[in-house]
């Protein structure tokens, strides 16, 4: 049964990043560990994702070519369209690197991390930490935008603190420059995640630019969040991250919201399994058994997180040490969920 949400006026689904057109105003979030190669195409094929992003890259890494910097930035023809982040505090080292990115891969766009809260990212001055000093995060990402065809993009936050509120100035700054589009998480770096997305402040960012998008990002967990977010705040479009992980079809359904009316039927039990195994077969195939049974072990909950509580299977998956023991845990699964029915 499709369902219809009351009140709904479709949007344009479009979104232009400085004459490069996204096919969809929805973007996968580039959660740390998370939103990997083996990720991104599972879910793309779902529908309605506009663009993905690496995982953040240091750039004096990427320089090195070390193989964690290979890594994050691996790619492949289904893997599109796709931006790779950087995070750094050196605009010159910055530029090297995305000039080495677009050089060497196909991308639609470079991205600065400026949001990142995490201390060994802020303790190196990047990310969030570059809210601290607006200058220094405006004349970096200049820098960057000369040095690159693709256009440039900055995912930041509100500002350091509640008292050091940047994000409307900086936008401005970073428009002015020549910043493509901006993603705003609606809370500051001392609250991590903690509380509410604050949509007011991404209202205000929206309102403090002339002619980029700005696109909303924090407690956007169904469709229904993405439109009233966007409803709100005058954003262009929303990204999505921790939905994505236990909802794969979060775009989808938010796409069709958006242009129709209307949100798809949820997906079948089948249908879930099929992307658990599909997601793991990209594993096993770009980082082989070992690697692949280790991120499942952690991927688990989350996907459990959509069909239901079953803590036993749950706890044996989290042992889970071989392909052959990934598929027969899988196969078996339905009985489970029939069993806890009953």
């Amino acid at each position: 049964m499709i369902r219809r949400m009351r009140g709904v006026i479709p949007e344009s689904p479009m979104l232009n990043l400085n004459g490069t057109t996204l096919a969809s105003n929805l973007l996968l979030s580039p959660i740390a560990g998370y939103c990997d190669l083996a990720f991104r195409l599972s879910i793309r094929p779902l529908g309605g994702l506009g663009l993905a992003y690496t995982d953040l890259v240091n750039p004096r890494g990427l320089l090195r070519q070390t193989v964690k910097s290979m890594e994050l930035i691996e790619t492949e023809p289904g893997d599109r369209p796709l931006a790779v982040q950087l995070y750094g505090h050196e605009p010159e080292i910055m530029a090297d690197a995305a000039r080495w990115c677009t050089d060497h891969l196909e991308l639609a766009a470079i991205d600065i991390n400026m949001g990142c809260p995490v201390d060994k990212v802020c303790k190196t001055n990047g990310g969030s930490a570059l809210l601290r000093n607006p200058e220094l995060a405006a004349r970096l990402a200049e820098r960057v935008v000369r040095a690159v065809d693709v256009p440039v993009t900055v995912k930041m936050r509100l500002g350091w603190d509640e008292s050091s509120i940047v994000a409307p100035s900086l936008s401005a700054a970073l428009e002015d420059v020549g910043v493509a589009a901006i993603t705003i998480h609606g809370r500051t770096a001392a609250q991590a995640f903690r509380g509410r997305a604050c949509q007011d402040g991404i209202a205000r960012v929206v309102a403090a630019v002339r002619r980029i998008p700005v696109i909303g990002n924090g407690d956007v967990r169904s469709p229904a969040d993405a439109l009233a977010m966007m409803r709100r705040t005058g954003c262009a479009g929303v990204m999505i991250g921790r939905a994505a992980l236990s909802d794969p079809w979060i775009f989808r359904d938010t796409h069709a919201l958006l242009t129709t009316g209307r949100v798809p039927p949820a997906p079948t039990l089948a249908e879930r399994l099929d992307f658990i195994r599909t997601h793991f077969e990209h594993s096993l195939r770009i980082r082989g058994e070992r690697r692949a049974c280790i991120t499942f072990r952690q991927r688990v909950s989350w996907y459990l997180k959509a069909i239901g509580s079953f803590p036993a299977w749950r706890d044996r998956f989290r042992g889970l040490s071989s392909a052959a023991e990934f598929y027969a845990l899988l196969d078996e699964f339905p009985q489970t969920v029939h069993l806890s029915r009953e």
